[in-house]
């Protein structure tokens, strides 16, 4: 259950900040004056604490961050000569009537950057012949230039390229370009080369100094930089105003995930403002943009409209279909009829690829249930089958599960079929590899701050493609060098972390309670908007509280099919309503079913939203993660609702002492003859044969166990290894019963351990007494055969869930208030 994922002692509350800001209680009280004089919130305690935590400490400071009209943007000139350059040689072409064509990318950046420059470029080109625009097909070619794609446009009479959101790693194919008579104007914002390339002028914010206003624009950004420099310099030319291209900036900048800083953020925010206006507006300047958020119930007024709604449909063409270019149109074009069919098909697009990406995910999750996890630091799979334009967005979710760096590989559509098993067999056992080499590619999500870029860097000689940045990338390599990347790329991640493998870290700003999820606190956590990388969408955690209400729905497409892409619904629950009685708010976990939601009091940590959909309109919550409550509810409230009272429940079987172990003086006489059960329950069974006991007795069963402490799957194999060895060595027997005390295991669990030892070598003898171990070397080294190691591989990863499986289960026997006990079990009998 996905609950377990996230382990207490991995949850941080991101409190320093805080701490800081609260040591001197004069300058917190005025700090929260200057945030609520500015902003006219009434005594925004939480919305000032964050502001602090993340930097923003002056009334100046919280003017240019929080009012976008209080911000002054840096001009498209401080790019310096470069953008003179491009400016000029544009001006050319114009009084040419020169042909130009745009040169973008297929993904949400690359969409609206080309859509940014077709619109804005229109404004001074205005013949049709004289623009055109391509994008390369997602699935069959690569991101940057290709020589295919020059080619075709020389045949064109194109004169002179200008690229958007790509370029500055392409020095051969811009060679090319120019050995065909055409010029390159690269505008972007990835990588800059070691040597600048034969270019009219290369507009990239990488070359500007870290701190600059516009260090971190993104491509679609840097696009709009250009137009506004045309817009300064011919200013009489354009019939339509600059602000009207700032809605396509504000998608392409929150959807490719950029620090939003400096101009990121003016722009974000004045683009929002922009976007919000196309539902309003009887006749939109976008009617593409509004038939997109009226399908995905967006308002357009919220930064998730964006994240949630509007990136994903747009990204989904490209994932689908490959060819993207119909989404330039769907931006930009004024045909409302039009834009209605294109927007149902990036619609379509989406659902399909919801349906696919939880398909892989699927395959996925059973690729690595059959893996020794604990050598596998970088986690990199390959599937033939595997749909290439997906692979990024679960190698993401992988990431975020298991905590370690993940690569998920696809063969090229073109390439012929072939299995990793087939590989993987050919690579250890010497034989032939394949008559012509096949290529694979995929992508590549890192987590925890490790950079992934460095570590595929170090593999450069292996592969026939790369690029990215430290957190995200894609790569090529041949199909024969795989089972050496994996292990070169491994081996390089523990040379420079270390053997221990990062987990996954949840980190809550700020504690709240269920009562306090509404419209004061979203106001207050909206003054940290538009949000983005360095300033991420504030986590609430929110403590001891349950779940009411559970459902989950499969979501379908527009046709009425379920895509296989699911959400449980919910209610959030605890006390913290009126004189102590229930608060509720609703809430969502995308991709959970309902029985991931568990009976019992959780600490949660979420994201509050509003949902402004004309059919909804309300404040939720969005599931971050869950964890067994660590603070218990108080005695009171355990008395009244949770715990049977010890004087009063003669007539029933089951009492609670797990939280308080002590039993209370007034309860002796109730309970001095009860059954104690001092040991955590694992199943259903353990309980159930407790309460017969109690029935035949007709004594009370007293819960006393202890909260169960955390488990690493890994350290158990190696104690129950250490035993085998032990044990093996001194010939000693050693009973199943007592076996299983040492290590906490159930009866289950230690059987599978006993396959998993097999596997590795060990016989195990077991009659109806003992246990007896022997080792055989000649038995481990027949073991390296490719099959026998698939096998071993198997069986211990049957063995670390069942331990995970029984980590959670005890966690739910200690947490479950015990009238659920007490009625799952009645019900039972």
């Amino acid at each position: 259950m996905a609950a377990i994922d996230w382990p207490a002692a991995d949850w941080q509350v991101a409190a320093d900040g805080s701490v800081d800001w609260m040591t001197d209680l004069a300058i917190a009280h005025s700090w929260i004056e200057t945030v609520q004089e500015i902003t006219g919130l009434p005594r925004p305690t939480h919305g000032a604490q964050l502001l602090w935590m993340r930097g923003i400490r002056s009334a100046e400071a919280l003017r240019g961050f929080w009012r976008a009209a209080d911000y002054q943007p840096a001009s498209p000139f401080e790019f310096g000569e470069e953008m003179l350059w491009a400016v000029d040689r544009l001006i050319v072409a114009r009084d040419r009537t020169e042909k130009v064509a745009i040169w973008g990318d297929f993904d949400a950046d690359g969409i609206t950057s080309t859509a940014v420059l077709w619109d804005g470029l229109r404004q001074f080109f205005p013949h049709d012949h004289q623009l055109t625009y391509f994008i390369p097909n997602r699935l069959k070619e690569s991101h940057g230039l290709s020589m295919v794609g020059i080619a075709q446009l020389s045949a064109q009479g194109v004169g002179l390229i200008v690229t958007c959101d790509t370029g500055s790693t392409n020095p051969t194919e811009i060679e090319y370009a120019r050995s065909l008579g055409m010029d390159v104007i690269v505008t972007d914002h990835h990588t800059l080369p070691a040597q600048r390339p034969a270019v009219v002028a290369i507009v990239n914010p990488r070359a500007l100094p870290p701190e600059h206003a516009m260090a971190s624009l993104s491509g679609v950004a840097v696009a709009y930089k250009l137009i506004e420099a045309l817009y300064e310099k011919l200013p009489d030319v354009p019939k339509r105003p600059l602000s009207e291209l700032v809605d396509l900036v504000a998608i392409g900048l929150i959807a490719d995930l950029v620090e939003l800083k400096g101009d990121c953020r003016y722009l974000a925010q004045i683009g929002i403002a922009q976007l919000q206006t196309h539902l309003k507006a009887t006749q939109p300047t976008r009617p593409g943009v509004a038939k997109l958020l009226t399908l995905c119930r967006r308002a357009g007024d919220r930064p998730t409209d964006i994240s949630f709604g509007l990136g994903p449909r747009i990204n989904a063409v490209s994932r689908i279909y490959g060819e993207a270019s119909f989404c330039v149109e769907l931006l930009t074009s004024q045909d409302a009829e039009r834009c209605r069919e294109l927007a149902g098909k990036a619609e379509l697009a989406n659902a399909r690829r919801k349906a696919l990406q939880s398909d892989v995910l699927q395959q996925v999750n059973r690729q690595l249930e059959h893996r020794d996890m604990s050598t596998m630091s970088v986690i990199v799979l390959f599937d033939a089958q595997w749909p290439v334009g997906v692979l990024g967005l679960v190698a993401g979710q992988v990431a975020q599960q298991y905590g370690r760096p993940t690569i998920l590989l696809s063969q090229d559509i073109s390439e012929q079929d072939i299995s990793e098993q087939d590989i993987s067999e050919q690579d250890i056992s010497g034989s032939d590899k394949p008559e012509q080499s096949v290529l694979i590619r995929g992508s590549a999500r890192s987590v925890n701050q490790i950079d992934l870029y460095d570590l595929v860097d170090a593999q450069s000689h292996l592969l026939t493609g790369f690029g990215g940045h430290p957190f995200a990338a894609g790569l090529s390599l041949p199909l024969e060098n795989l089972s050496l990347f994996r292990a070169a790329i491994n081996q390089q991640y523990r040379q420079k972390m270390g053997p221990a493998v990062s987990v996954p870290v949840v980190k809550a700003d700020l504690v709240v309670t269920v009562s306090e999820l509404g419209k004061d606190l979203f106001q207050e956590l909206k003054l940290l908007e538009p949000c983005g990388m360095g300033n991420p969408v504030p986590k609430l955690l929110i403590e001891n509280c349950w779940f009411d209400n559970v459902w989950h729905q499969k979501l379908k497409d527009r046709m009425g099919s379920k895509v296989g892409y699911i959400k449980a619904n919910f209610q959030l629950c605890d006390k913290s309503g009126p004189e102590g009685t229930t608060a509720q708010c609703p809430g969502l976990w995308w991709g959970h079913y309902k029985d991931d939601l568990p009976p019992g009091r959780w600490d949660v940590v979420a994201e509050l939203d509003y949902n402004s959909h004309p059919r909804s309109r309300r404040y939720e919550v969005r599931l971050i993660a869950i964890r067994p409550a660590v603070k218990s509810e108080t005695a009171d409230a355990i008395a009244s609702k949770d715990r049977v009272r010890p004087n009063s429940v003669r007539a029933d079987w089951l009492l609670d002492f797990r939280r308080d172990r002590t039993i209370p003086g007034e309860a002796a006489p109730a309970v001095e003859t009860a059954l104690v059960l001092d040991q955590c329950p694992v199943q259903w069974q353990d309980l159930r044969l407790w309460q017969h006991q109690s029935e035949q007795t007709a004594q009370p069963l007293a819960l006393a166990y202890e909260p169960p402490t955390t488990v690493d799957p890994i350290e158990k194999w190696k104690q129950l290894l250490g035993i085998a060895k032990y044990l093996s060595r001194e010939q000693v027997a050693v009973s199943r019963e007592r076996l299983g005390a040492r290590l906490l295991l159930s009866d289950r669990t230690l059987t599978l351990g006993f396959s998993a030892l097999e596997r590795a070598g060990f016989e195990v003898k077991r009659s109806a007494i003992d246990i007896r171990f022997g080792y055989s070397a000649k038995n481990a080294q027949l073991s390296d055969s490719p099959a026998d190691s698939s096998a071993r591989e198997a069986a211990l990863g049957r063995f670390l869930l069942a331990i995970q499986e029984e980590t959670f289960r005890r966690q739910y026997f200690y947490q479950a208030p015990v009238s659920t006990l007490q009625a799952a079990m009645n019900a039972e009998t």
